[in-house]
């Protein structure tokens, strides 16, 4: 056994309110064609999918309001907002 480890060795994080967060605004800059899908190699841009991820964000936030920490709360905001921008510029384009 050469004792080198490998991708699937590694444990995934979870259970941490800012990664979750970091991993569906992943999610909404591949919807909107920002980021390139690691499994297609392509930007492609789905906007109803994109439309889902920043509702879903939003949800959360309204759902989570009072109940995260100053540093969680402005993560989740900046998101959101990014988000926004990024998604009226492709409203913008259809």
């Amino acid at each position: 056994m050469s004792g080198e480890r490998t991708a699937a060795d590694i444990p995934l994080p979870g259970g941490e309110f800012r990664l979750f967060i970091t991993r569906l605004s992943f999610q909404g800059l591949l919807s909107c064609g920002v980021l390139e899908n690691p499994v297609t190699g392509t930007k492609d841009v789905n906007a109803a999918g994109a439309k889902m991820i920043l509702d879903d964000l939003k949800m959360l936030r309204s759902k989570t309001a009072g109940n995260l920490d100053a540093d969680e709360a402005a993560h989740l905001d900046k998101v959101v907002s990014d988000l926004e921008h990024v998604y009226s510029r492709i409203q913008d384009e259809d």
